[in-house]
């Protein structure tokens, strides 16, 4: 897999994202590191459980890298989520962008992240102080409070 989209079960090294984007040509880099927060639409977080069938997770984070390369010019991006248990402040996904000027880079950012709630096979489950539930797709359009689609339906999907 390409050394630049990856998913780890690890705390996240943002810088280590960063790092990926760092070229003499890029005048700028932006970086979105999403985080747990505590409050979901007035109900309290206690921590969330992420999932994701990784190998799919990531063809289709390069994939917005790629499609991302196409709508700016001389861009690079590194895109890393983290799955398993993570708690309140917790780092959950960082996207560094790198492009010549800033509003590309700026743009390109939101994209991927718009990007990955759409397609990208992650699925959260949230721990609130009066149950839990989990969501089907990032967007909290989908849920898969009764079963989380195998392998072999995402790949037929």
């Amino acid at each position: 897999m390409d050394k630049n989209y990856w998913i780890t079960t690890d705390p996240i090294d943002v810088q280590a994202a960063i790092n990926q984007v760092v070229r003499p040509e890029a005048g700028a880099i932006s970086t979105f590191i999403g985080t747990v927060r505590e409050f979901t639409k007035d109900k309290r977080t206690l921590y969330l459980e992420y999932q994701a069938y990784a190998s799919m997770a990531e063809k289709k984070m390069l994939q917005i890298g790629t499609e991302i390369e196409a709508k700016w010019k001389d861009t690079q991006t590194a895109i890393v989520h983290r799955i398993g248990r993570l708690d309140i402040s917790d780092v959950a996904v960082v996207i560094a962008v790198s492009t010549p000027h800033r509003n590309d880079a700026f743009e390109a950012s939101r994209y991927a992240i718009e990007r990955i709630k759409e397609i990208v096979p992650i699925w959260k489950k949230e721990h609130w102080e009066d149950g839990t539930s989990w969501i089907g797709d990032q967007k909290e359009q989908i849920s898969y409070e009764k079963k989380i689609p195998s392998k072999e339906e995402m790949n037929n999907g």
